[in-house]
Protein backbone atom coordinates (compact mmCIF):
# COMPACT_ATOMS: atom_id res chain seq x y z
CA UNK A 1 0.00 0.00 0.00
CA UNK A 2 1.10 3.77 -0.66
CA UNK A 3 1.13 6.08 2.06
CA UNK A 4 1.56 9.05 1.82
CA UNK A 5 4.72 10.80 3.65
CA UNK A 6 3.60 13.81 5.71
CA UNK A 7 4.43 14.63 9.19
CA UNK A 8 2.40 13.90 12.13
CA UNK A 9 1.97 17.39 13.13
CA UNK A 10 0.85 18.17 9.51
CA UNK A 11 -1.44 15.08 9.64
CA UNK A 12 -2.83 16.13 13.40
CA UNK A 13 -4.18 19.21 11.74
CA UNK A 14 -5.26 17.36 8.05
CA UNK A 15 -8.74 17.98 8.32
CA UNK A 16 -7.69 21.72 9.47
CA UNK A 17 -8.94 23.71 6.67
CA UNK A 18 -5.76 25.91 6.15
CA UNK A 19 -3.76 23.06 6.08
CA UNK A 20 -5.81 21.26 3.65
CA UNK A 21 -6.25 24.48 1.27
CA UNK A 22 -2.38 25.57 1.12
CA UNK A 23 -1.55 21.92 0.81
CA UNK A 24 -4.08 21.14 -2.58
CA UNK A 25 -2.64 24.38 -4.03
CA UNK A 26 0.34 23.28 -3.87
CA UNK A 27 -0.48 19.98 -5.73
CA UNK A 28 -2.52 21.22 -8.30
CA UNK A 29 -5.95 21.20 -6.26
CA UNK A 30 -6.58 24.62 -6.57
CA UNK A 31 -10.04 24.69 -7.96
CA UNK A 32 -10.56 23.27 -4.30
CA UNK A 33 -9.76 26.01 -2.29
CA UNK A 34 -12.39 27.29 0.12
CA UNK A 35 -13.04 30.50 -1.75
CA UNK A 36 -15.02 28.24 -4.39
CA UNK A 37 -17.32 27.09 -1.91
CA UNK A 38 -18.34 30.66 -1.94
CA UNK A 39 -19.35 30.20 -5.80
CA UNK A 40 -22.35 29.68 -6.55
CA UNK A 41 -23.35 26.48 -8.53
CA UNK A 42 -22.72 26.54 -11.94
CA UNK A 43 -25.88 28.22 -13.76
CA UNK A 44 -26.82 26.77 -17.31
CA UNK A 45 -24.98 29.60 -19.16
CA UNK A 46 -22.36 27.96 -17.66
CA UNK A 47 -22.95 24.64 -19.07
CA UNK A 48 -23.71 26.13 -22.16
CA UNK A 49 -20.37 27.96 -22.42
CA UNK A 50 -18.75 24.67 -21.77
CA UNK A 51 -20.31 22.71 -24.32
CA UNK A 52 -19.72 25.86 -26.90
CA UNK A 53 -15.93 25.45 -26.04
CA UNK A 54 -16.31 21.99 -26.47
CA UNK A 55 -17.34 22.34 -30.21
CA UNK A 56 -15.66 24.69 -30.94
CA UNK A 57 -12.33 22.56 -30.08
CA UNK A 58 -13.91 19.79 -32.04
CA UNK A 59 -12.33 20.36 -35.39
CA UNK A 60 -8.96 20.40 -34.45
CA UNK A 61 -10.12 17.23 -32.49
CA UNK A 62 -11.35 15.49 -35.21
CA UNK A 63 -8.49 17.21 -37.32
CA UNK A 64 -5.78 15.56 -35.36
CA UNK A 65 -7.57 11.60 -35.55
CA UNK A 66 -7.48 12.28 -39.37
CA UNK A 67 -3.70 13.08 -39.13
CA UNK A 68 -3.04 9.70 -36.92
CA UNK A 69 -5.10 7.54 -39.04
CA UNK A 70 -3.25 8.42 -42.58
CA UNK A 71 0.55 8.25 -40.08
CA UNK A 72 -0.82 4.41 -39.47
CA UNK A 73 -0.78 4.16 -43.22
CA UNK A 74 -4.86 4.30 -43.08
CA UNK A 75 -7.34 5.16 -46.23
CA UNK A 76 -9.81 7.93 -43.95
CA UNK A 77 -11.46 7.89 -47.02
CA UNK A 78 -13.09 4.56 -46.63
CA UNK A 79 -16.49 3.87 -45.54
CA UNK A 80 -15.64 2.58 -42.52
CA UNK A 81 -13.46 5.35 -41.76
CA UNK A 82 -15.08 8.53 -42.84
CA UNK A 83 -16.82 9.44 -39.80
CA UNK A 84 -13.99 7.75 -37.14
CA UNK A 85 -11.97 10.87 -36.58
CA UNK A 86 -15.75 12.91 -35.53
CA UNK A 87 -16.75 9.96 -33.31
CA UNK A 88 -13.13 9.61 -31.62
CA UNK A 89 -13.43 13.80 -31.11
CA UNK A 90 -15.89 12.94 -29.48
CA UNK A 91 -15.41 9.91 -27.38
CA UNK A 92 -12.20 12.28 -25.79
CA UNK A 93 -14.03 14.63 -25.05
CA UNK A 94 -16.52 12.50 -22.71
CA UNK A 95 -13.34 10.70 -20.95
CA UNK A 96 -11.84 13.56 -19.99
CA UNK A 97 -15.09 15.74 -19.35
CA UNK A 98 -13.80 15.64 -15.92
CA UNK A 99 -11.98 18.77 -16.34
CA UNK A 100 -14.80 21.01 -17.08
CA UNK A 101 -16.08 19.91 -13.02
CA UNK A 102 -15.50 20.12 -9.58
CA UNK A 103 -16.66 18.73 -6.19
CA UNK A 104 -18.76 21.64 -5.53
CA UNK A 105 -20.39 21.27 -9.00
CA UNK A 106 -22.10 18.02 -7.57
CA UNK A 107 -21.73 18.08 -4.30
CA UNK A 108 -24.50 21.36 -4.21
CA UNK A 109 -26.92 21.02 -0.92
CA UNK A 110 -25.88 16.90 -0.38
CA UNK A 111 -23.55 17.58 2.74
CA UNK A 112 -25.93 17.14 6.01
CA UNK A 113 -25.11 17.84 9.78
CA UNK A 114 -25.66 14.52 11.27
CA UNK A 115 -24.67 13.64 14.80
CA UNK A 116 -22.25 10.60 13.49
CA UNK A 117 -18.72 9.53 14.67
CA UNK A 118 -18.61 5.99 13.01
CA UNK A 119 -16.87 4.38 10.12
CA UNK A 120 -18.78 5.11 6.71
CA UNK A 121 -17.29 2.66 3.53
CA UNK A 122 -18.38 2.88 0.04
CA UNK A 123 -16.79 -0.06 -1.67
CA UNK A 124 -16.91 -1.34 -5.35
CA UNK A 125 -17.22 1.97 -6.77
CA UNK A 126 -16.62 1.13 -10.66
CA UNK A 127 -13.87 3.33 -12.14
CA UNK A 128 -12.76 3.75 -15.83
CA UNK A 129 -10.04 6.65 -16.87
CA UNK A 130 -7.20 6.74 -19.30
CA UNK A 131 -3.05 6.26 -18.80
CA UNK A 132 -1.58 9.80 -19.61
CA UNK A 133 1.68 7.99 -20.33
CA UNK A 134 -0.46 5.89 -23.43
CA UNK A 135 -3.77 7.19 -23.27
CA UNK A 136 -4.79 3.59 -23.27
CA UNK A 137 -7.75 2.76 -20.53
CA UNK A 138 -7.25 1.37 -16.85
CA UNK A 139 -9.79 -0.01 -14.77
CA UNK A 140 -10.90 -0.88 -11.66
CA UNK A 141 -12.47 -0.64 -8.00
CA UNK A 142 -12.52 2.55 -5.74
CA UNK A 143 -12.91 1.72 -1.85
CA UNK A 144 -14.04 4.79 -0.03
CA UNK A 145 -14.14 5.40 3.98
CA UNK A 146 -14.43 8.24 5.88
CA UNK A 147 -14.71 9.10 9.29
CA UNK A 148 -17.47 11.66 10.04
CA UNK A 149 -16.86 14.63 12.28
CA UNK A 150 -20.12 16.30 12.53
CA UNK A 151 -21.14 16.29 8.94
CA UNK A 152 -22.04 13.11 6.26
CA UNK A 153 -22.26 13.37 2.50
CA UNK A 154 -25.02 11.68 0.20
CA UNK A 155 -23.64 8.29 -0.75
CA UNK A 156 -23.89 8.57 -4.41
CA UNK A 157 -22.10 12.00 -4.33
CA UNK A 158 -18.78 9.68 -3.49
CA UNK A 159 -19.03 7.88 -6.86
CA UNK A 160 -19.39 10.86 -8.08
CA UNK A 161 -16.40 12.87 -6.96
CA UNK A 162 -14.46 9.39 -8.56
CA UNK A 163 -15.93 10.04 -11.45
CA UNK A 164 -14.73 13.64 -11.62
CA UNK A 165 -11.25 12.70 -10.95
CA UNK A 166 -10.99 9.80 -13.03
CA UNK A 167 -12.62 11.47 -16.45
CA UNK A 168 -9.35 12.85 -16.96
CA UNK A 169 -5.96 11.10 -18.13
CA UNK A 170 -4.54 10.61 -14.50
CA UNK A 171 -2.01 8.11 -13.01
CA UNK A 172 -3.62 5.60 -10.39
CA UNK A 173 -1.30 7.35 -7.25
CA UNK A 174 -2.23 11.06 -8.36
CA UNK A 175 -5.92 9.70 -9.03
CA UNK A 176 -6.02 7.86 -5.45
CA UNK A 177 -4.61 11.10 -3.95
CA UNK A 178 -6.66 13.52 -5.52
CA UNK A 179 -10.23 11.34 -4.29
CA UNK A 180 -8.77 11.30 -0.95
CA UNK A 181 -8.09 14.92 -0.55
CA UNK A 182 -11.11 16.31 -2.23
CA UNK A 183 -13.53 14.48 0.16
CA UNK A 184 -11.60 15.73 3.09
CA UNK A 185 -11.64 19.21 1.75
CA UNK A 186 -14.85 19.15 1.25
CA UNK A 187 -16.14 17.47 4.97
CA UNK A 188 -13.54 18.12 7.29
CA UNK A 189 -13.81 14.30 8.59
CA UNK A 190 -11.99 12.53 11.47
CA UNK A 191 -10.07 10.79 8.37
CA UNK A 192 -10.51 9.43 5.32
CA UNK A 193 -9.32 6.43 3.50
CA UNK A 194 -9.23 5.49 -0.35
CA UNK A 195 -7.60 2.56 -1.78
CA UNK A 196 -7.64 1.49 -5.74
CA UNK A 197 -7.07 -1.65 -7.17
CA UNK A 198 -7.41 -1.42 -11.39
CA UNK A 199 -5.94 -3.09 -14.30
CA UNK A 200 -3.72 -1.22 -16.64
CA UNK A 201 -4.16 -1.96 -20.41
CA UNK A 202 -0.93 -0.51 -20.76
CA UNK A 203 0.56 -3.82 -19.47
CA UNK A 204 -1.84 -5.72 -20.62
CA UNK A 205 -2.09 -4.96 -24.54
CA UNK A 206 1.75 -3.45 -24.86
CA UNK A 207 4.54 -3.84 -22.78
CA UNK A 208 5.44 -6.59 -20.66
CA UNK A 209 1.63 -7.78 -21.61
CA UNK A 210 0.73 -9.46 -18.01
CA UNK A 211 -2.58 -10.06 -18.56
CA UNK A 212 -3.39 -10.70 -14.83
CA UNK A 213 -1.87 -8.03 -13.12
CA UNK A 214 -2.95 -5.24 -10.83
CA UNK A 215 -2.28 -2.44 -9.31
CA UNK A 216 -3.18 -1.34 -5.75
CA UNK A 217 -2.99 2.15 -4.23
CA UNK A 218 -3.91 3.77 -1.50
CA UNK A 219 -4.34 7.33 0.58
CA UNK A 220 -4.72 7.26 4.16
CA UNK A 221 -5.74 10.66 5.86
CA UNK A 222 -6.18 11.92 9.78
CA UNK A 223 -7.09 9.02 11.89
CA UNK A 224 -6.69 6.60 9.38
CA UNK A 225 -2.84 7.46 8.66
CA UNK A 226 -2.38 7.90 12.51
CA UNK A 227 -3.92 4.76 14.21
CA UNK A 228 -3.19 1.59 13.07
CA UNK A 229 -5.99 -0.11 14.35
CA UNK A 230 -8.55 2.43 12.55
CA UNK A 231 -6.80 1.68 9.41
CA UNK A 232 -7.01 -1.97 10.01
CA UNK A 233 -10.82 -2.28 10.41
CA UNK A 234 -11.04 0.06 7.08
CA UNK A 235 -8.78 -2.56 5.42
CA UNK A 236 -10.96 -5.74 6.41
CA UNK A 237 -14.09 -4.30 5.78
CA UNK A 238 -13.01 -3.36 2.23
CA UNK A 239 -11.49 -6.96 1.56
CA UNK A 240 -14.94 -9.02 2.76
CA UNK A 241 -17.38 -9.44 0.10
Amino acid sequence: MEYQTKSSAEMNGMCNSKLVTEYLCHNGFSELSIESKKLPVQDQSESSRKKAEDESRLPALEAAYTTILRGLGENTERQGLLRTPLRAAKAMQFLTKGYHETIYDILNDAIFDEDHDEMVIVKDIDMFSLCEHHLVPFFGKVHIGYLPSKKVVGLSKLARIVEIYSRRLQVQERLTKQIAMAISEALQPAGVAVVIEAAHMCMVMRGVQKMNSRTVTSAMLGVFREDPKTREEFLSLVKTS
